[in-house]
């Protein structure tokens, strides 16, 4: 039962930007965090940012300044703005809702 649904990823050059999107099956005001993670070859899943309930947001400082995440409740939605990509943020994205399936991420690669 797939409960969580990215999309969004794509292939682009470095300095692109890319909106990623994570649909929930559930309504998302109930999660206290919500969380994205990438993970890329050959490495361990990072965590990229988390916001919650009430919107508060915070960033690993690989990205900090260039993603954004947010989230609309209405569309049990959350999304992760990427702006000024460079190669190293090539990977899988996920989207992370604890007590929920992860889902099957979205890839992102980064030419440069």
């Amino acid at each position: 039962q797939r409960q969580i649904l990215e999309s969004g990823g794509g292939s682009v050059q470095a300095g692109g930007s890319l909106r990623l999107s994570c649909s929930i099956s559930r309504e998302i005001s109930r999660f206290k965090f919500i969380y994205w993670y990438r993970q890329a070859p050959g490495k361990q899943r990072e965590l990229v940012a988390h916001i919650s309930h009430d919107g508060g947001t915070n960033y690993s400082d690989s990205v900090k300044g260039r993603f954004t995440i947010s989230r609309d409740d209405a569309k049990s939605t959350v999304y992760l703005q990427t702006n000024s990509l460079k190669p190293d943020d090539t990977g899988v994205y996920y989207c992370y809702v604890p007590g929920l399936n992860w889902g099957q991420g979205t890839q992102v690669t980064v030419s440069s």
